[in-house]
């Protein structure tokens, strides 16, 4: 992913439309990782998983994360990283990236557990399959928290 540092009417067409499909497919995969989740939830009988709404209301919330956690927009122009750091592991900015990235990471690996539970046939327990889903939900609620933090930030910056 290219960071671009040219406000949004100011970059072409082309890049334009290179980061809106960017985006819709971020947000897809998100939804989809949502889905295999909540396939692997309904396999171990777990009523509050059973109904179309609530495939569909984790569908919703996966794509929410992937698409305001993945792509956090750029740091302000006058960020400046001092080396060595004086205080402690980094910059507020830094750990906006961290939560986005443990969030991705955690999302992801909940959804390929879910998935080759899936394709190997395993029988899925109660227990592990809501653990399962509570790592996904932890995981696109980080991804969630870590994209709008990072859009007030942005958004206070340009205020300035």
């Amino acid at each position: 992913m290219v960071r671009r540092k040219a406000p949004w009417d100011a970059r072409s067409t082309i890049s334009r439309s290179a980061h809106v499909l960017e985006r819709i497919g971020l947000a897809l995969t998100g939804g989809s990782c949502g889905l295999f989740v909540a396939a692997h939830v309904g396999r171990a009988d777990i009523d509050l998983i059973g109904s179309t709404a609530a495939v569909f209301a984790m569908m919703l919330y996966g794509a929410a994360g992937f698409y305001l956690g993945i792509d956090l927009p750029h740091l302000p122009p006058d960020h400046k990283m001092h080396l060595p750091l004086r205080h402690g592991l980094g910059t507020r900015a830094d750990a906006v990236e961290l939560l986005s990235a443990a969030g991705t990471f955690l999302a992801a690996v909940a959804a390929v557990i879910a998935v080759s539970s899936i394709i190997l046939d395993d029988i899925a327990r109660p227990a592990s399959a809501l653990l399962i889903s509570l790592a996904w939900a932890l995981g696109a609620t980080l991804q969630i928290a870590a994209g709008l933090i990072a859009r007030w930030k942005a958004e206070a910056s340009e205020q300035l």
